[in-house]
């Protein structure tokens, strides 16, 4: 399957006009005074969050424009294709809606491919920043590397700044509450089931988005029906199996509920399936985009003698669930 193939099916159309995508330097059209900055930018976590504050404050300070910089699809999944255990917090579409709702101007999302790695530093500052974006001001993260073999630093950025006459401004590393955040670290807890501890480091909290898809029922016929959904993009982190306390968002409208991935052992074990139970809710959504907030870690995917005692657990999951989203 292509990488990332359906990533942006479903926030296409909530692309607005406040954020610009370009999928190509092509594309782009120019902008006043950009102020850049260059990333993966998977999360859009507390620590881009940092960058992005400072990217708007030169801005505004300049008369300028703020310019995201990322690439499509993620340099890992290119340079090192045999590897499957690279799970991206945010899909390309997430992030675009994100970076939006940060107040981000442009986004160019430049394709990545074996050659475009081979472009050496200076070839990358000349050719794209100067040349095709017309930096003003470059604003990077701590330790940022690029170029061919990432042989690019941020000495090489500050001899090129005389040359190419544009400023430029390092963040330095960043703590939160003395943990530094990473994407490394916070797909780690998510794969732990610590939504709590990721949905800190991230700022906001983990998504889950698909479309609802036919079910088996089961859960009706246990009192507690599910709609099902589907992750489309591949690539997508997919949290410990188990129940969470959840936030879904459907139709526009936000109610409570829970969530549950796992391989559903009482009825078969074999298929992984991500459905949610939305309190207080009786519709036909079936084909409808559904989004799901993960928001408390309730308890893991478990083995039942029966769907009776299944059905005394999932009481006893809501229950908590409520307390929990009250």
């Amino acid at each position: 399957m292509k990488a990332g193939s359906n990533s942006n099916t479903i926030f296409a159309a909530r692309n607005s006009f406040f954020l610009k995508v370009y999928h190509s330097l092509e594309e782009f059209p120019g902008a006043v005074n950009p102020v850049v900055t260059i990333g993966t930018f998977d999360g859009v976590h507390a620590g881009h969050l940092m960058i992005i504050r400072r990217l708007k404050e030169i801005a505004l300070a300049t008369k300028g424009e703020t310019v995201v910089l990322t690439f499509f699809p993620h340099p890992r999944l290119v340079l090192q294709p045999e590897d499957n255990e690279l799970k991206l917090i945010t899909t390309m579409g997430e992030r675009m809606s994100l970076l939006e709702r940060h107040g981000i101007d442009h986004l160019i999302i430049l394709p990545f491919s074996r050659e475009f790695s081979r472009m050496s530093a200076v070839e990358f500052v000349r050719d794209i920043l100067v040349q095709k974006i017309g930096t003003n001001t470059l604003v990077i993260g701590y330790d940022h590397h690029f170029g061919r073999n990432r042989e690019g630093s941020y000495k090489d950025l500050e001899e090129m700044a005389v040359m190419y006459n544009y400023q430029l401004e390092e963040i330095p590393k960043h703590v939160i509450n003395e943990v530094s955040v990473s994407s490394t670290k916070i797909r780690k807890h998510l794969a732990e089931g610590e939504v709590a501890e990721a949905n800190n480091l991230l700022g906001h909290d983990f998504l889950l988005e698909g479309k609802v898809i036919e079910g088996d029922r089961i859960g009706k016929d246990l009192g507690f029906p599910t709609a099902n959904f589907s992750i489309d993009d591949p690539f997508k982190l997919i949290p410990r199996h188990g129940i969470y306390a959840a936030e879904i968002e459907v139709k526009s409208r936000k109610f409570k509920g829970m969530l549950y991935i796992g391989t559903r052992p009482v009825v078969d074990g074999m298929k992984l399936s991500i459905e949610v139970n939305i309190f207080d809710f009786n519709e036909n959504i079936y084909g409808e985009s559904i989004r799901v907030y993960l928001k408390h870690w309730i308890r893991p995917d478990m083995k039942f003698s029966g769907l009776d005692e299944l059905k005394k657990k999932m009481q006893e999951d809501k229950l908590f669930a409520t307390k929990l989203l009250s």
